[in-house]
């Protein structure tokens, strides 16, 4: 278990000399970092610091590349483990190179897979792109002691950051499909973190928590803080990806949302994270029906 003073750190145990491996995937972490930081998408803080110490091939050892051309009928594909050394350098640029990672197939376990070649079906969850990652949480402005729920674990890597930042015991990560979140609870613990996992709707949030940051990437939430309940529901209009990051924090005692989407869609959103009045800010490709304040 991690606290906000003495956060688990990313390397070799005991100060021990980097393997080859180990000493590659610090170069590409810094690598990434380095761009994000000449892209304008990470600054200095917190942030920037637990994204340079994360291991990111711990949360995703595998990872899908796509072998079939574009247009080709039945989709091929490699899963690529980490393990195996033929596969580490064209995962390292898949799990740092910036884009989403995919990490799982036709619905199936993340835990015991064994490394090779699938055809047919489709890739069924991925990883954000790292630059909207880190301007989510950014905008989270996270602390050390903060209470954070993230909604949508994926690979649990936002989880990951926030244990990093605020500690693991304020972190709570729910999924609604079981296999991501048996797997973000083993990768997590393997990193020395040990948040809430939860596997379950956003619906019906997490009973008897509080919550001092939300984070939702996909569907919808209902968290009970003080005095109110707040819920964020994402309704599709046919684009491809639905996805509607949303990140709530208070501000000055005023709660305050940024809802940042990557494709057209129409959210609704009832914030109230305090007794006080609402505000909202809206940004990116986003339709706002309506907004309203709702007492539990």
């Amino acid at each position: 278990m991690s606290t906000p003073d003495t956060p688990p750190t990313a390397g070799p145990a005991g100060g021990a000399t980097p393997t080859d491996a180990e000493a590659d995937a610090q170069a590409a972490r810094a690598a990434m970092v380095a761009r994000l930081e000449e892209e304008g998408s990470l600054g200095p803080g917190p942030v920037r610091d637990a994204l340079l110490a994360l291991p990111r091939e711990v949360l995703m050892p595998q990872a899908y590349v796509r072998r079939s051309a574009p247009g080709e009928e039945l989709p091929r594909w490699d899963l690529l483990d980490w393990s195996a050394p033929q596969d580490r350098c064209e995962l390292l640029g898949l799990l740092y190179g910036g884009a989403s990672v995919l990490v799982q197939h036709d619905g199936e376990p993340l835990l015991g897979r064994a490394r090779g070649k699938r055809s047919g079906a489709s890739i069924t969850s991925m990883s954000t792109v790292v630059a909207l990652t880190v301007e989510l949480l950014q905008e989270l402005d996270l602390r050390p002691g903060l209470r954070v729920l993230d909604v949508g674990t994926g690979a649990g890597v936002t989880a990951a950051l926030a244990c990093q930042v605020c500690g693991d015991q304020g972190v709570v990560t729910l999924d609604r499909k079981r296999h991501l979140t048996d797997a973000a609870a083993a990768r997590l613990a393997d990193l020395g973190f040990r948040p809430q996992v939860v596997w379950g709707s956003g619906e019906q949030g997490v009973p008897g928590r509080e919550f001092d940051r939300l984070r939702v990437v996909r569907g919808g939430v209902r968290t009970t803080g003080p005095g109110r309940t707040t819920r964020a529901r994402r309704h599709a209009t046919g684009a491809r990806d639905h996805r509607v990051p949303v990140v709530a924090r208070p501000r000055r005692g005023v709660p305050a949302a940024h809802l940042l989407s990557v494709r057209l869609g129409v959210s609704y959103l009832r914030n109230g994270l305090t007794k006080d009045r609402d505000e909202l800010v809206a940004r990116g490709h986003l339709v706002l029906d309506r907004m309203a304040a709702r007492q539990p």
